[in-house]
């Protein structure tokens, strides 16, 4: 979640009205709604930004850790994540020599046998272990019904006003879309998150992020390969009938590697 849904969400769970907030801080209240709507050309001072904290009820340096996250490049960033994901798993590690590590008769630690315990694949069983995976940018809406322009919000590659943390995928370019539309119901819901991975080949009967040659335009829908010469585009939805095209119409099929839904609906 960016800076400015954070602010805004924190105050309108407080109950607090813009003036309220904007009088703590010393700001002017035009100044606190274009922070709240991502429209200032500036990232707030650490004054403003300290305001907001003691305004909103953050712990100190809270929200200036996340603007200087969000000025950070995006490789640098990712960097810092899975460094963060290694320190934690050094301190699983530590805890459990310290704790519960196996032991010699003379009651020190076994560090020979702690290290191939670590070393060891994970058992079989119904739970895998889940890597941290990238963060992969929401750049659009996808179409689940008509082809949409797919404009990447005029962003370059990868950079995006939203980001999602996806475990256990690992493709640079994956990215995410929201759908819009029914026909691809019932598996995918208006609203729902649809993360793409490019780097997946697909195959037929997969859901796909389809962009065409012609126009850029872009659907969502199941594909088939009819034969060497045509692509099939199926919606998932009956009243929707499946469409046929020559190959060469179209320039991109990425599969959907994984969904995220609203479990609530509004």
């Amino acid at each position: 979640m960016s800076l400015s849904k954070i602010i805004r969400n924190r105050r309108e769970e407080l109950g607090l009205t813009q003036d309220q907030v904007a009088a703590q801080v010393g700001i002017s209240k035009p100044y606190l709604s274009n922070l709240e709507t991502a429209k200032t050309k500036n990232p707030p001072t650490d004054r403003v930004l300290r305001g907001l904290e003691g305004a909103l009820g953050f712990r100190s340096g809270e929200l200036m850790r996340l603007a200087h996250l969000a000025r950070t490049p995006l490789d640098v960033r990712q960097e810092h994540e899975m460094l963060e994901q290694e320190v934690q798993k050094l301190r699983s590690i530590l805890k459990e020599l310290l704790t519960s590590g196996p032991r010699k008769p003379t009651g020190s630690v076994d560090l020979d046998e702690l290290y191939r315990r670590l070393s060891e694949p994970p058992a079989a069983g119904n739970v895998n272990t889940i890597a941290a995976g990238v963060l992969v940018p929401i750049i659009n809406k996808v179409a689940a019904g008509y082809p949409h322009n797919f404009t990447d919000l005029d962003y370059p590659p990868s950079i995006a006003e939203e980001y999602i943390r996806c475990p256990d995928l690992h493709d640079p370019q994956a990215f995410a879309a929201r759908v819009v539309g029914d026909s691809m119901e019932p598996k995918y819901k208006p609203g729902d998150i649809v993360i793409f991975s490019p780097n997946t080949p697909p195959r037929s009967g997969d859901d796909c992020f389809v962009r065409f040659a012609e126009d850029g335009g872009t659907n969502f829908k199941r594909y088939y390969e009819d034969d060497e010469e045509a692509i099939r585009l199926q919606p998932l939805n009956s009243k929707y009938p499946a469409e046929t095209y020559p190959r060469e119409q179209i320039s991109g099929l990425w599969p959907a590697a994984f969904r995220i839904e609203r479990v609530a609906r509004r």
